[in-house]
């Protein structure tokens, strides 16, 4: 594969967000996860993949990740800038990336705080090559097992639950007209009516019925994208791929986590 762009979405809500302010920072971002903070951790295990040529943070306020050791070398030895975030959410700002990064792009989220290395290559390994976009998931059961107490939100298919890993690959330039459907969702997200109607009622009714499996889900994403744009889902085997940082139940799971199998800091692999 094509050495990749990264994009890390590290932006905040435009009222704020209740999480950062629970742990006393501007940006989610910025929480401290076992002595370093989460987009640090994040950008961390992306330098040290041979698959990531450079980083890009997007954030409305770049001064804030002045010396943060983790974005600079030896900690990250891949090249590191910044893009502002758009005011319409974080799909608005993936769209703005693509038209100015291009394909591939692998896009994940600045508090995806357990992201390691092994699970990028193992979600870019298990990519068909025709695929224009991809999304990694972990199964219920391997989230659970790595996290017992954890809640998570599950997306139920005939094939089993399984839970977002905020992990994606924009690997075509058909995956902007993935982007651009997923911008009319985010739109319609408090018209619920509304976005059943442009997902299809019989999509709605299998899946609400268990009835869907992921690869047919897969394929009804891809035709309602448009332009043949073809998704694939990638099911990660540690279910701590599903744990990012939304609530403060999941700040403390996280912390826990770490502290009870410390990372150290991964250099780079000489490629």
């Amino acid at each position: 594969m094509t050495r990749l762009t990264a994009l890390v979405l590290a932006g905040t809500r435009a009222g704020g967000d209740p999480l950062a302010e629970y742990a006393g920072v501007s940006h989610k971002a910025l929480i401290e996860v076992g002595g370093r903070t989460m987009v640090e951790r994040v950008v961390e295990a992306l330098a040290a993949s041979a698959e990531i040529e450079r980083i890009v943070v997007a954030i409305e306020r770049p001064e804030l990740l002045a010396g943060l050791a983790g974005l600079a070398p030896p900690r990250c030895a891949k090249p590191l800038e910044t893009m502002p975030t758009e005011p319409g959410g974080p799909s608005a700002t993936v769209a703005a990336a693509l038209r100015v990064l291009g394909v591939p792009l692998l896009v994940t989220t600045a508090d995806n705080a357990l992201l390691e290395t092994a699970w990028l290559s193992e979600f870019l390994a298990a990519i068909p090559a025709e695929v224009d976009l991809a999304a990694a998931l972990a199964r219920r059961d391997a989230v659970e097992a790595a996290a017992p107490d954890t809640r998570r939100t599950w997306l139920r298919f005939a094939d089993g639950d399984h839970s977002g890993c905020n992990l994606f690959l924009l690997a075509r330039p058909k995956a902007a007209n993935a982007i651009a459907f997923w911008q009319t969702l985010e739109g319609e997200r408090k018209r619920p009516l509304r976005m059943v109607r442009r997902l299809g009622w019989t999509f709605a009714l299998r899946y609400a019925l268990g009835r869907l499996s992921m690869a047919a889900a897969a394929a009804r994403l891809g035709e309602l994208a448009g332009g043949g744009a073809r998704f694939a889902i990638v099911a990660l085997r540690d279910g701590r791929a599903a744990i990012d940082v939304d609530k403060p139940d999941d700040l403390d799971l996280v912390r826990r986590l770490v502290a009870a199998a410390p990372r150290a800091p991964t250099l780079p692999r000489r490629t």
